[in-house]
């Protein structure tokens, strides 16, 4: 019987260009949408810890325009997939948060992540 060698590497950068395709494709589709609203900006929290977590709030600019829910819905599904793509697994334990900010009329944005761990100092000493 034989073993096929499965190249992890090559999967991972596989999964990470989908990924990148897939989150082209909904920013075009978003910033349309957004725009089409008078929307400037878009800022999304998210929260991760203990293996799961979400965004906790999207807003915009002008504050006066209406967000469709499920408009915010998606967006709220884009911000977290962008920063789960360039932060992995920081849901997993102690977790991580941030925010992005969406300048609609330059297509620009800005993620603001921050990491949470937990830091041990250990020592052992015996026979003093």
């Amino acid at each position: 019987m034989t073993n096929p060698q499965i190249d992890y590497a090559a999967m991972a950068a596989q999964w990470r260009a989908e990924r990148e395709t897939t989150l082209k494709a909904s920013r075009t589709e978003l910033l349309a949408q957004l725009r089409a609203l008078g929307i400037s900006e878009v800022t999304a929290e998210y929260e991760g810890y203990g293996d799961s977590g979400n965004v906790e709030d999207v807003t915009v600019q002008p504050a006066e325009v209406q967000l469709p829910e499920a408009l915010a819905t998606e967006v709220g599904d884009f911000g977290w997939s962008l920063a789960y793509h360039h932060h992995p697994g920081f849901e997993n334990n102690e977790g991580g948060y941030g925010t992005l900010t969406w300048d609609i009329a330059l297509d620009s944005i800005i993620l603001d992540h921050a990491d949470r761990y937990v830091e041990c100092s250990h020592s052992y000493d015996e026979g003093l």
